[in-house]
This record gives structure tokens, C-alpha cells and sequence, in this order.
């Protein structure tokens, strides 16, 4: 079976699988890492403290950035038709289904250093190259 992507030396991420947050049953995932995002459990920890109630971290890809594309990450609480719901330990992280194609197979960290902390994806295998700040990234093809 293929193995989720490395952690970062500072958290061990294990795989989640998705559900989906429709009352009927929905496609299933297999054990691949194929539509599969991974969290960390620095991120794991840091949601649990940020977040109340129904929120979760929403993960998007736009257009834009140094590399071509960049990740957005913000705090909701609608889930829609088309999102894909990540969930381990009580946290949850949400990602439409348009920017999974460029995720898939990723892990979310939280980093914290001296002069800023950021949730980040890291070991993304859609990525061929980033920039040096981790927010943007350009597709392989």
C-alpha cells in the first residue's frame, strides 16, 4: 500500500480519509494517498485551539503568487456540496473538490517560528516547484 507523505520532523501525521458531509453515502477513497489530505498533529493541535463550534480550516488554490498557484487558508463553517471534509482527532480541514487536484496526496502543518506562524501545505506531490516562502507552487504536468 502506498505510504502517506513524510511528516516534518516536528509532527507525525497520520492518513484521514474523507468524508463527506452529505447525509447519503458518497464515493468511498481507497488507501491511497490518491484524493487524500493529510494533517499533521501540529496542525491537528493548533486547529483544536483556534477553532469553536462547527469551524474548520478551509483550504483553497487560486491562481496567482510568485510559482503560478497559491494556497489560501481561512476559517469557516459551511461546508458545501462539492467539499471534501478531513478530519482527525476533532479537527477538520475542508477542500473543494477543484482545488483536491492540486493537493491531493498532501500534508497540512502548522509551522511556528520566530517571526510568523502559518498553516502550510508541505510534501505536496502535485507541486513541481515552490517558492521559498511555502505559499505558492507551480503544477507538474
Amino acid at each position: 500500500l502506498p505510504k502517506p507523505p513524510p511528516a516534518p520532523a516536528c509532527a507525525v501525521g497520520r492518513p484521514v480519509r474523507w468524508a463527506s458531509s452529505f447525509s447519503q453515502p458518497g464515493p468511498t477513497e481507497s488507501d491511497s494517498s490518491e484524493g487524500q489530505v493529510f494533517l499533521s498533529e501540529s496542525c491537528v493541535k493548533r486547529l483544536l485551539e483556534i477553532t469553536e463550534g462547527s469551524e474548520f480550516l478551509r483550504l483553497q488554490v487560486e491562481g496567482g503568487g510568485c510559482s503560478g498557484f497559491q494556497y489560501k487558508f481561512s476559517l469557516d463553517t459551511v461546508i458545501n456540496p462539492d467539499d471534501r471534509v478531513f478530519e482527525q482527532g476533532g479537527a477538520r480541514v475542508v477542500v473543494d473538490v477543484d482545488s483536491l487536484a492540486f493537493v491531493k496526496g498532501s500534508m497540512v502543518d502548522f509551522s511556528q517560528e520566530l517571526i510568523r506562524s502559518s498553516f502550510q501545505v508541505v510534501s505536496n506531490p502535485q507541486a513541481e516547484k515552490g517558492c521559498s516562502c511555502g505559499t505558492s507552487f507551480s503544477v507538474k504536468f
